[in-house]
């Protein structure tokens, strides 16, 4: 019998890897990596409260893009939450 994805530890390359997304993307952002880390503890609990989450394997991106053509260029934020049921928590 297989255990969830969700069960495991994570490795220690695997826990490496995502302080160093944070990092980048905070260095891009201009936030510190505690306040990325905070978003995405904000995002993952309201999602939860609609739909089960693996916020474990939640990733943010935070990229720079133009606004409608006019040259500015504002940061806007990407959530890629993985679903694992779709039904409302009760």
């Amino acid at each position: 019998m297989r255990l969830p994805n969700f069960l495991k530890r994570k490795s220690s390359r695997e826990v490496a890897k995502d302080r160093l997304k944070i990092l980048l993307i905070s260095d891009r952002v201009n936030c510190s990596p505690e306040v990325l880390d905070m978003i995405k503890q904000d995002i993952a609990k309201v999602i939860s409260r609609y739909m089960m989450i693996d916020a474990e394997n939640m990733e943010i991106q935070v990229s720079k893009s133009s606004s409608r053509g006019r040259g500015n260029k504002n940061p806007s934020l990407y959530a890629n939450v993985p679903i694992l049921d779709l039904h409302k928590i009760t």
